[in-house]
């Protein structure tokens, strides 16, 4: 039941993104939006969000990756050493080799917000 919950949160919440328009929703709207869209209550969704971000940070703490058909991909990707400048004072500096998260959006994904922005803009004019 507790996955199933789970799952049906992680529709939701690729449903806010496919289908929202805008910038700057924060986590608690995200939380509003499912815990409306799923029954669940605002702490069951809050604890299940939570659980999602925490499980994708680990996973990539681990060096795995993450793949949500329809949503997208989580990766680590390393970061070369090189010299920066710093852009305040001009100075070389050396910037030593890191590891960075990445996420690349499926093409499905892609298409729903295209198509959204499109509708958005036809009904705007």
């Amino acid at each position: 039941m507790i996955f199933q919950n789970y799952l049906i949160s992680c529709i939701a919440l690729s449903e806010i993104f496919n289908n929202y328009i805008g910038i700057g929703m924060t986590k608690a709207d995200i939380v509003e939006k499912v815990a409306a869209g799923t029954g669940l209550t605002k702490l069951e969704t809050e604890a299940i969000i939570e659980g999602f971000l925490n499980t994708v940070i680990q996973s990539l703490r681990e060096g795995n990756g993450i793949e949500i058909r329809g949503f997208g991909s989580y990766k680590v990707k390393m970061k070369n050493s090189r010299y920066a400048r710093n852009p305040r004072t001009g100075e070389k500096v050396f910037v030593d080799e890191h590891f960075v998260p990445v996420f690349k959006f499926s093409k499905d994904f892609k298409h729903a917000v295209d198509r959204g922005m499109k509708d958005s803009l036809k009904k705007n004019k």
